[in-house]
């Protein structure tokens, strides 16, 4: 230190400290050699505190206001210095002047996802964030317990720490609260009030107060939001088969408007239909979907020709039976749909190995 600036400090009274910053938490006076001249004005502003140390042990604390430094306003700071009586020449002490203001819209968040069992999902992987508000209520203490000997403390060298702390009570408080998963972010208040209950005592040692602290969201890994998605997908869906006939309905409307449009479009509503047919069977969710074996398919009908009459029309079984029971026989004329004309009924192949082991008329 010059002459110059020497001589400056022994002529300046006046303790002051202006914040011209936005993180700073703890300020010492420069004081040449700490030495403070009797009757020295101390202006503490609003949100500060000042704190006297001598030789490590906290002394006096001054709340924001004008002071007078004298004996009979340094109690403590007198009995350590040993002035049993007056004394009027300068006096060694450290102040450090302490910022008590909030320091808002820190953030805290987890590094790592935090396990946790949910009763419908099992076991999940969550990720958390949020903010927090925080002052220094207890200057003796944060500075005992914190600061140490240190000249400028800011909020950068303690954030670390309390975003540590913070985020392991969060796990425990996420756990204690036993709030199912889809129905955290209903509780993201309550959650917040538990999880201040939990840090502050634990604040409150490093003479910290948290008056604000706020859960922001609560997420859960890539995959598994991507799985819920999909199932509330499938629950406003609602009924499968209606859905699946909605679609069907909709392309067979967007066909028609289009006529003339590409083939494989209607390929592809063809394999829609098949593949949308055979999820409805394994999942058997439809009520009133078609049974899984169809119905047989109609068979063909025959017209029989006989005396001149004909009678009809008859489906294959009928015609069966009749050449069993010998009433109609190869030589009877049958027709039946697509024939340019009638034919004997041993030109049918449907019929051939019947009327092969029908014998023949009785001779008369």
């Amino acid at each position: 230190m010059s002459l110059w600036e020497k001589v400056t400090a022994e002529l300046l009274d006046i303790i002051e400290w202006t914040d011209d910053s936005s993180d700073t938490l703890v300020w010492r006076f420069p004081r040449f050699d700490n030495e403070i001249k009797y009757g020295a004005q101390l202006i503490v502003r609003q949100a500060q505190s000042a704190v006297f140390v001598d030789r490590g042990k906290i002394a006096d604390v001054f709340s924001d206001g004008q002071h007078s430094l004298t004996t009979r306003n340094l109690p403590l700071l007198t009995t350590l210095l040993g002035w049993k009586y007056g004394f009027h020449s300068p006096f060694k002490a450290e102040v450090y002047f302490v910022n008590t203001r909030n320091f808002t819209n820190l953030k805290w968040g987890t590094k790592n996802p935090v396990m946790m069992r949910d009763q419908e999902f099992g076991a999940v992987r969550l990720r958390s964030f949020g903010t927090y508000v925080v002052r220094v209520c207890d200057p003796a203490s944060f500075i005992r317990a914190i600061v140490g000997t240190g000249g400028h403390f800011t909020l950068d060298d303690i954030s670390e720490q309390l975003r540590n702390l913070i985020v392991s009570r969060f796990a425990d408080a996420l756990g204690e609260s036993g709030i199912a998963l889809l129905d955290l972010a209903a509780n993201y208040d309550e959650l917040s009030e538990l999880l201040t209950q939990k840090i502050a005592p634990e604040f409150l040692e490093y003479g910290l107060e948290v008056s604000k602290l706020l859960i922001e969201n609560i997420s859960l890994p890539l995959e598994v939001e991507q799985a819920l998605d999909k199932r509330s997908s499938m629950g406003i869906i609602g009924n499968l088969d209606n859905f699946v006939k909605f679609q069907a309905a909709n392309a067979m409307e967007s066909a028609a408007k289009n006529p003339g449009g590409d083939a494989s479009a209607g390929v592809g509503m063809g394999m829609g239909f098949a593949m949308a047919n055979q999820l409805g069977k394994l999942m058997g969710t439809s009520p009133d979907s078609a049974p899984e074996t169809p119905p047989a398919l109609p068979g063909e009908t025959y017209y029989v020709g006989k005396n001149g009459t004909k009678t009809g029309p008859f489906d294959q079984q009928t015609i069966i039976a009749s050449i069993q029971a010998g009433s109609v026989t190869g030589e009877t004329l049958l027709w039946k749909q697509g024939m340019a004309g009638w034919e004997k009924g041993a030109a049918f192949a449907e019929f051939k190995m019947f009327l092969a082991v029908t014998p023949p008329p009785l001779p008369e």
